[in-house]
């Protein structure tokens, strides 16, 4: 198999740039169990400053920070509400159901975003024969609906609903950065709605590790309880968390030249017969591709791809997903779509 060239499968594929790595090399460190290492220090206080948030806690991935909120925000038996195609309900390993025994009622929405209505009517009424809804969950943006924007508007409808039922609300931020770039809406607006808030900083930000999960100090104190529990307490964790600081203070701006780079690949791509591109659905960084091509589907049209160094996963058998990120060049975008017309043609 040809090595992969143009690494289009994920963000997460990102490498640590030089100056992330010096700042990885010079960071301060101590015991973070005991509270003494002034580098997770910071960057948790920083990610609570950013988000409006009273406190942080640095953990180890994206699904940590989503599991250990569903943990901290819900009691055994209780049910919590989110989008059908979200990373929680899809790719944490039924981490709801085993760590915190909780049921997902799941709900089908466009482009990611959950009809109100429809989150109205799936809350469970009070009585004893239906579990209590105690949570809503919001992807923002949304992986699998190709990196869409969930509407502000819709989450302040979210919001009020939450509030007048008593039930809490969770972001799972991990690309929220890319949101803000994208909309010019600051984080702490978008984190305002929220109880608790992740952000991923292994993805397009491009840090090696990590996530930060941020709320209430109430929230964070019971959150790094369950942190030990799930085993991701760290000792001398500042050497990752300086390479998230660097992403703070260096990659957040540049995702836009990500979003440039995802919106000239699918407009170049939308002018090829075989594949099919909807142009009003890139948002962010990611494009998702439809095969329309009789002699190919998503997986077989991937290991073409594969032959001439490009990377890129299939979500399903009829679509392709390609994410850009500080390690993809606009050149290598254009690279990509002439090896499209060279293997559809």
């Amino acid at each position: 198999m040809n090595p992969i060239v143009i690494d289009l499968r994920s963000d997460t594929v990102t490498k640590p740039t030089p100056g992330m790595r010096m700042a990885m090399f010079r960071a301060e460190v101590g015991d973070d169990v005991y509270d003494e290492d002034p580098t997770v220090n910071e960057l948790q206080k920083r990610v609570a400053s950013l988000l409006g948030k009273e406190d942080a806690l640095f953990v180890a991935s994206g699904t940590m920070s989503n599991q250990v909120a569903i943990k901290s925000h819900t009691q055994p038996g209780q049910e919590i509400i989110c989008e059908s195609e979200c990373h929680i309900f899809n790719y944490e390993a039924s981490g709801a159901a085993f760590h915190s025994l909780v049921q997902i009622r799941p709900i089908k929405g466009r482009a990611g975003v959950m009809d109100i209505d429809e989150i109205k009517s799936a809350i469970r009424p009070d009585n004893i024969h239906a579990g209590k809804t105690s949570l809503i969950m919001v992807e923002n943006t949304h992986n699998r609906a190709g990196g869409t924007i969930y509407p502000i508007s819709e989450i302040e409808k979210l919001s009020e609903l939450a509030k007048s039922r008593g039930i809490l609300l969770h972001l799972d931020g991990a690309r929220l950065m890319n949101a803000v770039v994208a909309t010019g809406i600051p984080a702490n607006k978008w984190a305002g709605y929220f109880d608790s808030v992740s952000v991923c900083f292994s993805k397009g930000l491009g840090a090696p590790v990590g996530s930060v999960i941020s709320g209430s100090a109430e929230f964070i104190q019971k959150a790094k309880r369950y942190r030990k529990i799930f085993g991701g307490a760290m000792r001398q964790s500042g050497i990752l968390a300086a390479a998230c600081i660097y992403a703070l203070d260096h990659h957040i701006d540049r995702l836009a030249e990500d979003h440039q780079n995802a919106k000239e690949l699918a407009l170049g791509l939308s002018q090829i017969q075989g594949v099919r591109v909807e142009m009003e659905s890139v948002d962010t960084n990611m494009v998702m591709i439809y095969v329309r091509h009789p002699k190919f589907n998503a997986e077989s049209l991937s290991a073409a791809l594969r032959e001439h160094g490009i990377g890129m996963n299939p979500v399903n058998s009829e679509k392709l997903r390609a994410v850009t990120h500080l390690d993809i060049t606009n050149p290598q975008i254009y690279e990509t779509v002439n090896v499209f017309k060279q293997i559809l043609k």
